[in-house]
């Protein structure tokens, strides 16, 4: 273990987005940070180990000293999390996939950082959000992630056509995604709602060798098939 500086950091690090190699697609900065850092909050402890010990093979795990974010964290343990910081030593941020903080828990760690006056130091990673945008020939000046969709299938129709009418009116690209298993249930309602010339962009799997992004009209969605059951996927519309 380093010897504390006058304040640590907190690291937000970014993961795969599935069972690739991570030196793939993560910088050699993200190995080089895991190698000197003890600290971290997770997701997912038994995940962010094995992530860990992928990235760091010689990493000993027992110096590791994890602490867990999400959903069912009592934010009163927060500033708990933090206390490394504020004694000197580097924090890491791991989340279950992709990029802490964006989609995914550890905004209000972030927060509670600026709070304390700690350096918070975003690190480069793969974010599927982000990486559906780029692949989907859309609006990249003007967008808007919206996150999970109803479950109910009037109020996600109605959630559907309030996004296509936004994309409309702004000129805006609208992204948003689905729990895996509810995928192919989604892309039904999606082809069978929107407006046959709106664009839709498919992004499943991104990064892996299985990878699937089409962006086609809603009327030539309707002639296509596409499996998507249990695939981490990324929708993005656009209507003209």
């Amino acid at each position: 273990m380093s010897t504390p500086n006058k304040f640590g950091k907190l690291y937000l690090i970014p993961t795969t987005l599935g069972e690739n190699d991570p030196m793939e697609v993560l910088p050699i900065s993200v190995k080089y940070l895991i190698e000197k850092t003890t600290y971290f909050i997770v997701e997912n402890e038994k995940t962010a180990r094995r992530f860990i010990k992928k990235i760091c093979p010689t990493k000993i795990q027992q110096d590791l000293r994890l602490e867990t974010l999400n959903k069912h964290t009592a934010s009163e343990h927060l500033s708990d999390y933090l206390q490394p910081c504020l004694l000197g030593y580097d924090v890491g941020i791991i989340s279950e996939a992709g990029c802490p903080g964006v989609a995914d828990p550890g905004a209000e760690m972030v927060a509670l950082a600026h709070q304390n006056n700690i350096e918070v130091v975003p690190m480069v990673g793969p974010s599927s959000i982000l990486l559906a945008l780029m692949a989907s020939g859309m609006n990249g000046q003007s967008f808007a992630f919206n996150g999970y969709l109803p479950i109910d299938k009037a109020e996600k129709k109605k959630a559907l056509k309030q996004l296509e009418r936004r994309s409309s009116e702004l000129g805006q690209s609208q992204i948003f995604m689905e729990t895996p298993y509810r995928n192919d249930k989604l892309f039904k309602d999606l082809i069978t709602t929107l407006q046959p010339n709106t664009l839709l962009t498919v992004a499943a799997d991104i990064t892996l060798a299985q990878e699937f992004i089409k962006t086609k009209t809603v009327k030539q969605w309707k002639s296509s098939t596409v499996d998507l059951h249990k695939r981490p996927t990324i929708f993005v519309l656009h209507s003209n």
